[in-house]
């Protein structure tokens, strides 16, 4: 299951003052089983662009295509594609708005025809995917903490049995716990669904260790498209658009200029000591 976009471009308010081009020129395939980590700055465009990916947002120029078809064709239905590639937006409310937990998780596989019986097994199955017990069904989701909330968003989407989940900005706000407990979950459901997952985020920290794919945004254009490694040695150019890499790059790679035999593309502490192949 694979997302393409080809000479994609999208303009804010165009024929205005205002106009303002958002993407420029973007040519990008996510291909199916890939977790993918889309890096920027606010202002950078990347939140503008996965909204192209299900159909949200129509580009001014170019196209977008999901397994081989144009999902602006005329006869495309994107409903459909909505239920295949599902978004969590960044702030969970958004998505929340059912007065009870289990419903408003249930609420998507019920739009699809399932029936209440049916919904509400999907929606006790995502749930307790993510984490959320039965002691949380009656609840409000307002009531829940930041965490809890985006677990929920998550798991409103899980029950329709995605192909591709796009998460914009999912730690935002939280604690190191939390965005620890956010991104293990990611992965978790990475791999046991073996889904695609896209992953939006402006910290390279954070994401640097669970994605197999980094996608850095740049004023509205794809600068670097590579592993997580090969992107951080370019770490000097990444600080010129306000960006970082983990501490440990900046570690290891002064410790390999004073002399030490160790590994300077380690991106997590786990791979530093693997690499430190300093003589005591």
């Amino acid at each position: 299951m694979s997302i393409k976009l080809e000479n994609v471009n999208y303009i804010y308010e165009d024929g205005t003052i205002n106009r303002f081009r958002a993407l420029k020129d973007i040519n990008l395939e996510v291909n199916d089983g890939e977790f993918v980590g889309l890096i920027g700055h606010t202002g950078s465009g990347k939140s503008t662009l996965i909204q192209h990916f299900n159909g949200l947002v129509k580009p001014t120029e170019g196209v977008v295509s999901y397994n081989g078809e144009d999902i602006f064709g005329e006869k495309y239905n994107r409903k459909n594609l909505r239920l295949e590639v599902g978004l969590v937006f960044q702030y969970p409310e958004h998505q929340l708005f059912e007065a009870e937990v289990l419903q408003d998780v249930a609420f998507g596989p019920r739009n699809q025809g399932l029936s209440e019986k049916e919904a509400l097994i999907k929606a006790k199955e995502a749930l307790a995917l993510v984490g959320i017990g039965e002691n949380y069904y009656n609840k409000s989701p307002f009531e829940l903490s930041g965490g809890e909330k985006r677990k929920v968003a998550i798991a409103g989407i899980l029950a329709m049995e995605p192909k591709i989940l796009i998460l914009d900005e999912p730690t935002a706000g939280l604690d190191p716990k939390g965005r620890d407990n956010i991104l293990e979950l990611l992965k978790r459901i990475h791999g046991e669904r073996k889904i695609t997952v896209i992953l939006v985020s402006h910290s390279m920290e954070d994401i640097a260790k669970y994605v197999d794919r980094m996608i850095v945004m740049n004023k509205g254009s794809i600068m670097y498209d590579d592993s997580p490694k090969k992107i951080f040695r370019y770490h000097k150019e990444l600080e010129e658009i306000g960006l970082a890499a983990p501490q440990i790059t900046y570690l290891m790679q002064r410790l390999k200029e004073s002399g030490y035999d160790v590994d300077e593309n380690a991106t997590t502490i786990e791979e530093a000591l693997k690499g430190l192949n300093i003589n005591a």
